[in-house]
């Protein structure tokens, strides 16, 4: 297991270039397939009649306890992951945009779209659980601890792929406000998966000269693999090369829009999205896709391990040290006689992150814009069968030339707290990051970027 965090920790330091998925550009009024992905309506208020989405990348990382200085210090990264009372949650989360094409015609707007996604999340983990299972209990005094929580403690990888088709239509077009529905439908290609769930754990872990054992335990244990996260969670090849697999799943958006308009539109081709007050709302990731490999199992075991005796002083952690998959982790507690059943291999279907979305951008003054967006996922984070998301809440004021733009985003997330960083537009080229600013000022808990190129003609 130690190689699991490992590599979770490799990805936080590797992500300091890294963010929330085009914070700031995807609400810009130089409207194309990125706004679309927030919202399908905004589809029909394109800017071009063509856009061409070149490439695009988003890499965010995460957490509630290793700050951004202490990737620079002589800390001990793995001590800090695991200090503390509170659970360990890290998000390590991210998307590229591949190629797509969008049109504009008359009241309509379509579109279709490319986008791999790839995830390794920790999610509410146990301090002292995880120190005794990743650094053999090295934080802990010796003698014994006991552990009692009443919910799922997860590790989560997930990999996939999907091709999107979108619709949108200008319902209402008046001189002063314009109101546009849209809907995307999406082709889903589960790659790879990987989950270990650990519900309503009770136990004690005695650490006794460097041995750490846990005993008096008992937990619903969840193990769950699927495609190339089943032979090694923690080699990062494993989630790039394992993005799209079959089509195995379906799921779709559905959003509204609103435009308070600035002007008539006397001239469309000088007076693109002028408007005062831009609304939108969207229903996003409804759908669910299903794992379907050679090496897929999914199994809800027992877990009990009795009280320790002389000769059997329980389960010893350490031996978790050089484990990087859940095959390994399952074949240890069945030789040793800690679960009820054997594996079942069987195809799983798991939910997408549902997530309910809003925004409003209000021109202040000629050139200046602040938007607000909300973000609010619908389903439980702890559910061994769910992709997780973040709720969020982000602020950016921007100014518009036109062909340049520049904005700054701030997000508050439940994970890592209040996050500010800056991005630009010149054409269709884009770059940024929510964290950058907090990063060089304060002790952030995240790290990400972004970049593109999108083509815009007629």
């Amino acid at each position: 297991m130690k190689k699991i965090s490992v590599i979770v920790l490799a990805l936080l330091a590797y992500s300091g270039f890294s963010q929330d998925h085009f914070a700031g550009v995807s609400t810009s009024s130089r409207v194309g397939i990125l706004n679309a992905s927030l919202n399908p309506a905004e589809l029909a208020n394109m800017s071009n009649k063509f856009e061409v989405n070149v490439i695009g990348m988003s890499f965010n990382v995460s957490n509630n306890k290793i700050g951004y200085s202490d990737l620079f210090s002589n800390a001990d990264l793995q001590s800090l992951l695991f200090q503390g009372s509170d659970p360990v949650n890290m998000r390590i989360d991210a998307e590229v945009l591949g190629l797509g094409l969008a049109m504009k015609y008359k009241n309509w707007g379509f579109a279709i779209t490319s986008k791999a996604h790839g995830k390794l999340d920790v999610i509410d983990v146990d301090p002292k659980l995880g120190d005794a299972l990743v650094n053999s209990g090295l934080n802990s005094a010796f003698g014994s601890s006991t552990i009692s929580n009443n919910y799922n403690q997860r590790l989560n990888g997930t990999t996939w792929g999907e091709v999107g088709f979108t619709l949108s239509r200008n319902l209402i077009d008046k001189e002063k406000y314009k109101l546009n529905i849209g809907a995307t439908f999406k082709l889903l290609f589960p790659g790879s998966y990987a989950n270990l769930g650990l519900d309503k754990f009770q136990g004690t872990i005695t650490n006794t000269a460097g041995q750490v054992y846990l005993n008096n335990t008992t937990a619903n244990l969840n193990i769950a693999y699927s495609g190339g996260l089943a032979s090694s969670f923690s080699n990062l090849n494993d989630y790039s090369q394992s993005i799209f697999g079959g089509l195995n799943g379906f799921s779709g958006d559905i959003g509204i829009n609103y435009q308070w308009k600035d002007k008539p539109e006397t001239n469309p081709k000088k007076n693109w999205n002028k408007y005062k007050l831009n609304l939108g709302m969207a229903i996003r990731n409804v759908g669910s896709m299903t794992f379907k490999d050679d090496n897929n199992h999914a199994t809800n075991y027992t877990l009990t391990i009795p009280a320790p005796t002389p000769t059997n002083p329980g389960l010893n952690l350490n031996q978790f040290d050089n484990v990087d998959n859940l095959q390994q982790v399952e074949t240890i507690l069945i030789n040793q006689g800690y679960l009820n059943v054997t594996p079942q291999k069987k195809d799983f279907t798991v939910k997408l992150p549902t997530l309910f979305t809003a925004y409003a951008d209000v021109k202040i003054i000629s050139k200046l814009f602040i938007s607000g967006y909300i973000q609010q996922k619908v389903n439980n984070n702890n559910a061994n069968d769910q992709i997780t998301a973040q709720n969020s809440y982000t602020l950016t004021p921007r100014v518009n030339l036109g062909f340049f733009e520049f904005f700054s985003p701030w997000t508050h997330n439940e994970i890592s707290g209040l996050n500010g960083g800056i991005g630009f537009r010149i054409g269709g080229f884009y770059m940024g990051s929510g964290s950058i600013v907090t990063a060089l000022i304060n002790d952030t808990k995240q790290a990400d970027f972004y970049t593109g190129w999108r083509w815009a003609f007629l």
